[in-house]
């Protein structure tokens, strides 16, 4: 229902009224005169609409509008609306009867046609846009920047470089943001200089980081331990955003912080840094810990180690990249820490820890959270003398805990547990007892098995099912026929449990005859788990009753049955997940799809391809997972469809899947995703992976590469990084292509040492001013 009052609700007269303009519309220039005058009308609908007829109205509607920014100013409305059309407009004389404005003495027309020709992002008008930047009215200057900005692509850059040598306040800082948002090279120098500017200076690094330019780190990294809190802060984002870019385009980020650190007195960045993180907003305070990170000290470490009161998402992320140094706060921090930060360096710890000890103090904390996050820890740790103190807490009263301490105690496993294990399972304490059950029945220890008998037949269902599952992997008689035996027992819940570990032990024909039986159970989940475990175990013979529970009532049953018929060969059995594939339940259709990816036949192609069109984002990663084993050429062109889909996830697994192909077709098809910028860094990615052999497609792209696809070419060549993807790199330097000259000097800054000097010093000679410039920077490294 319209809401009353809303714009969208029209009343009778706006609609007569609207009517009228689509008649105008239809008249063509006869009819402009009339649409002219509606540009007043009191109703947004209205105007809207005449907006849109005249921008369609073809060069008389240009002449028309034009002359009403020249002699109809009286109204602001009728000015914005003649702006608006003129900017949509698609008549062929649009551009230069907008130009002819400029020749207006009135600045308030001029500033009219600069807007119209930056929104219709008009090449014929950079020219004229370069030339008003330097005029001397500041309204008609700023107007011609932002039409600079919007044009893009690179226009005006040396034009708008000069208005920040020029220190006019009023349009350096448009300047600044244009600059910025440009992402190009060339107005790196000029931002650069603008550091030290009291005014300017957080907003040319700002601009700086948005570029991403690998040359601005070095002068980035010299103002912060001299900066304001408000510079610091700006700095910081922007070495952050360098990283960030530098890390997408060439898959490693570690020259960034190793360039700050050389640049800087550590220590006095560390606590120049640590003084502003108090009062900063959380993404300063992520950029400034990063910063304060890759100072590689123990001071560095102590003072993230002090910031976790105060910004502990962004000193935890940091602390988690410091190396060695970092070992002994970390630990001292955790033995003494509280709770709270206990919680946040325990993730930390186990990831570097040279022993449990630290750790192991943390099984003590009251806070069951902390107890939990430490036993995870202990189990990446690695350190099997910490299993002891484990067992002593199988008894906690938390279950998370308790379950914690199981996974932690799996995962060291050593000579103790299996005693251990035994002796904690005839405890009094059934926590502990069930614990202990699960450890046996997880490890299968042959001499548990009593234990395991004794649990199943107890009165504690949790212990009964981890004890049905540990006699499965215990090779001895007793254990299968009490498998047996359980599956036929009254219970529902012990039926499922043990006809889920019948598919684990051997096919023998006692077991084949239980399981099959099974598959008439009452209960659904029975029948589930039975459907599965004749599909692990690859019986044949149940194809024809795993058929029938495709049709099943529940739906989970029907799913078993058709991943059953996935790890069966016959004949029938693909013919049902043929007609699986086509079902309406998606549950199962997709489950189906799985199978016939498994089987690999070539009569579920085209199903499959069909499939990885679907409307379903689920269905086509699905379809497009099972077409990857396929090695027909026709997956080529299914793969690069998907590579474009709106879906994110759909293009991330079409991407990787065209990345495992042998096909040239599959490169090509990579390559030209790099043009893109939906799918650019994830095709760099993709294609970094082939390696070498990828060299000679990527140097055969670059002479005729545009900006974009020349960086991200050799962003490709630098991940590669073998000696011919290098040697590509640095002949590019003599490629006529200045864009692909630019991305490669950019790249070697990147890779000190790697890259032969004579290209470089030949780099340094170009008649190109940022070729010049990244060369140099790459020598001095």
């Amino acid at each position: 229902m319209k809401r009353s009052g809303s714009p969208l609700v029209l009343s009778s007269d706006d609609k007569q009224r609207m009517a009228r303009v689509e008649s105008l519309h239809l008249d063509g220039e006869a009819g402009v005169a009339e649409l002219i005058s509606l540009l007043v009308d009191p109703s947004w609908a209205v105007r809207r609409a005449v907006v849109a007829a005249l921008a369609g109205a073809g060069d008389g509607g240009v002449a028309a509008l034009c002359q009403v920014l020249v002699s109809q100013r009286s109204d602001e409305a009728r000015i914005a609306a003649a702006v608006d059309a003129l900017s949509a407009s698609r008549a062929p004389s649009c551009d230069a009867e907008v130009l002819r404005l400029f020749g207006d003495s009135r600045l308030e027309v001029v500033a009219d046609a600069a807007q119209i020709l930056g929104r219709r992002k008009s090449a014929a008008g950079v020219p004229a846009l370069e030339k008003l930047t330097q005029t001397g009215d500041d309204n008609v200057a700023v107007a011609a920047i932002e039409a600079l900005g919007r044009i893009g692509g690179g226009a005006g850059i040396e034009a708008l470089n000069a208005v920040l040598r020029g220190d006019n306040f009023f349009r350096v800082f448009p300047a600044i943001g244009v600059l910025g948002r440009s992402e190009d090279p060339r107005a790196v120098a000029p931002l650069i200089a603008l550091l030290s500017h009291a005014f300017y200076g957080a907003e040319a690094a700002r601009a700086l980081g948005r570029i991403g330019d690998p040359g601005a780190i070095r002068p980035l990294a010299r103002t912060l331990a001299r900066s304001s809190d408000a510079m610091a802060r700006a700095v910081a984002l922007a070495l952050a955003e360098i990283r960030g870019r530098v890390q997408a385009l060439f898959g490693s980020s570690e020259l960034v912080a190793k360039d700050v650190a050389s640049s800087v007195d550590s220590n006095a960045v560390v606590e120049r840094l640590a003084q502003v993180v108090p009062g900063s907003a959380t993404d300063e305070q992520d950029a400034l810990c990063e910063v304060i990170g890759w100072m590689q000290s123990e001071a560095a470490a102590g003072v993230l180690v002090r910031l976790l009161d105060i910004a502990p998402g962004a000193a935890t992320a940091a602390l988690g990249v410091l190396g060695s140094e970092a070992d002994d706060p970390l630990e001292a921090a955790l033995v003494a820490g509280d709770s709270a930060r206990r919680m946040a360096l325990l993730p930390l710890v186990a990831a570097r820890s040279r022993s449990a000890t630290s750790v192991l103090v943390c099984l003590g904390d009251a806070d069951p959270a902390v107890r939990v996050l430490a036993c995870n820890a202990l189990g990446r740790i690695g350190d099997p003398s910490a299993v002891p103190a484990l067992f002593a807490l199988l008894g906690d009263g938390a279950p998370l805990v308790s379950q914690a301490v199981v996974g932690a105690i799996q995962s060291l496993g050593s000579k103790t547990t299996e005693s251990l294990a035994l002796e904690s399972a005839s405890s009094t304490d059934p926590n502990v007892r069930r614990a202990a059950i699960r450890i046996i029945a997880y490890f299968g220890y042959a001499a548990g098995l009593e234990a395991l008998l004794a649990a199943i037949a107890g009165p504690d269902d949790r212990v009964r099912e981890a004890a049905v599952h540990g006699l499965a992997y215990v090779d001895d008689e007793r254990a299968l026929q009490a498998l047996l035996s359980v599956s036929s027992q009254s219970s529902a819940r012990m039926r499922a449990a043990a006809l889920r570990a019948l598919g684990k032990v051997t096919a023998t024909p006692q077991v084949v005859q239980r399981l099959q039986s099974a598959l008439e159970d009452p209960d659904a989940w029975a029948r589930y788990y039975a459907c599965q475990s004749l599909g692990a175990l690859h019986t044949e013979g149940a194809t024809e009753d795993i058929l029938r529970l495709t049709r099943d009532p529940a739906g989970q049953v029907r799913v078993a049955a058709v991943e059953a018929l996935s790890r069966l060969q016959g004949t029938a059995a693909f013919e049902g997940l043929r007609a699986a594939a086509a079902s309406t339940d998606a549950d199962v259709q997709r489950a189906a799809l799985v199978g016939l990816g498994l089987q690999k036949r070539g009569e579920a192609f085209p199903l499959l391809a069909h499939a990885a069109r679907s409307a379903e984002p689920a269905t086509k990663l699905i379809a497009l997972s099972s077409l990857a084993g396929y090695e027909s050429a026709q997956v080529l062109p299914v793969l690069a469809g998907a590579a474009s889909d709106p879906d994110e996830n759909v293009r991330a697994a079409a991407i990787g899947l065209l990345a495992t192909r042998p096909e040239p077709g599959a490169a090509a098809t990579l390559i030209g995703l790099l043009s893109t910028t939906f799918a650019r860094d994830r095709a760099v990615a993709a294609l970094a992976t082939q390696g070498e052999r990828m060299v000679p497609a990527l140097a055969a792209a670059l002479p005729n590469a545009p900006r974009g696809l020349a960086t991200a070419l050799v962003a490709v060549l630098s991940r590669i990084g073998s000696p011919a993807a290098i040697d590509t790199i640095s002949s590019t330097l003599s490629l006529p292509n200045v864009e692909a000259r630019r991305a490669a000097a950019a790249a070697l800054t990147l890779l000190p040492g790697l890259a032969p000097r004579e290209p470089l010093l030949r780099g340094s000679r170009d008649e190109d001013a940022e070729v010049r410039r990244l060369s140099l920077s790459a020598l001095s490294r």
